[in-house]
């Protein structure tokens, strides 16, 4: 027994040890660094735990260690990545998803902070808990680990840009336009270097609300959408009217959940019209959802189009928030809106020049970038 760790020679004599502790102080024996943040037993297991539950510190050591690319990026590497991606996502349909994660990523950009990363942008922060723990950021863990395999894949390249491509990925193969942008960014490497909070925000580190508050005032403290969408895309990122219409015509694709972002009654277990097993939503006409549940803006909300100017508001059995509505009616939103309802060409450019942007905002790509 004196050949054992003083894990087991201490804390373990209190009762008979779990399998999982015993695991435990094997590691700790043969490697005493892979226990320093504290054991997988849980408290109460077997009396011998040192700390709460760890998993979420070892998966947090996992993503530090990943976070930064490895070896020589270069094109026929992402080429290899953009090729696996959009096989991935036409046998899941999780494209949606993916989207979200990555403008939610970019969506910490403040032009008022000049320094990388406090700035926030497309620096792959999202994988850590201080962002992807917000609200705002609700279900997204999902996306993270749809994409942990080709981080393991593709070391080389970084999460920022691993992100940031399966959102470009997702558009693409649900029929919308090819987004060239570029890659190369730098990526955070910690908890740490998550965005903080935004001036004139309540939380979130600024990315918005589709609901007003309780108070009936959003998190910007704006009283109308309009003034919102205003508030954190134009003042706290740097976008025109016609790009926060075109950003938003995104919602053509995509769900609600009641357990997400709680903007609509429907989980998965509690599916709308349009959004069950048996939908039809895909851009090829073809069967899959993935998961079932949600509302979705659109009927075919698999299908990038210009759906979402087209049918928005229109059908009761879709979703329509305020800060849709407002882009039908504000007067600096509703031209452009109508211009998109009835010329998705238009709409397709603006779109992508608005998305490249956002996927490059905040970034930090050195003197190496590769344009795609």
């Amino acid at each position: 027994s004196n050949l054992l760790p003083a894990r087991v020679l201490g804390h373990c004599q209190v009762m008979a040890p779990c399998l999982v502790c015993l695991f435990d102080c094997f590691r700790e024996w043969f490697n005493p660094k892979s226990v320093q943040k504290g054991p997988y037993c849980i408290p109460g297991c077997c009396g011998c735990c040192k700390s709460n539950d760890c998993h979420d510190a070892y998966y947090s050591e996992f993503l530090k260690t990943s976070s930064l690319g490895g070896g020589d990026l270069n094109k026929e590497n992402l080429k290899q990545l953009k090729s696996d991606l959009l096989k991935f996502i036409n046998e899941n349909n999780c494209g949606p998803i993916l989207i979200r994660l990555a403008w939610h990523d970019s969506g910490t950009y403040d032009q008022r902070l000049p320094t990388f990363p406090q700035r926030g942008g497309a620096n792959g922060a999202i994988i850590f808990g201080p962002e992807i723990n917000m609200g705002a950021n609700a279900g997204l863990t999902k996306a993270v680990k749809y994409l942990e395999t080709f981080k393991t894949k593709y070391p080389m390249v970084g999460w920022a840009d691993l992100i940031q491509m399966a959102s470009a990925c997702a558009v693409e193969h649900m029929g919308g336009p090819v987004i060239n942008m570029k890659y190369g960014r730098k990526s955070v490497t910690g908890a740490e270097q998550c965005a903080g909070p935004r001036e004139g925000f309540a939380g979130n580190a600024g990315l918005p609300d589709a609901k007003p508050g309780p108070d009936g005032k959003f998190g910007s403290g704006a009283s109308d959408p309009a003034t919102h969408l205003r508030d954190v895309f134009s003042k706290k990122m740097g976008f025109t009217d016609e790009e926060i219409v075109a950003l938003s015509g995104a919602h053509t694709i995509g769900r609600a959940f009641k357990d997400r972002s709680g903007t609509c009654p429907f989980d998965s277990m509690n599916p709308a019209k349009y959004t069950t097993k048996d939908s039809v939503a895909r851009h090829d006409g073809t069967r899959g959802v993935g998961m079932q549940g949600g509302q979705s803006w659109t009927k075919e909300w698999l299908k990038f189009d210009n759906s979402y100017f087209t049918q928005g508001g229109s059908d009761n059995d879709l979703l329509w928030l305020p800060t849709d509505q407002c882009l039908k009616e504000d007067s600096g939103f509703k031209p452009i809106f109508d211009k998109f309802n009835g010329n998705q060409t238009a709409f397709f450019a603006s779109y992508a020049s608005a998305h490249k942007k956002l996927a490059e905002l905040g970034s930090d790509f050195g003197s190496g970038a590769i344009e795609m």
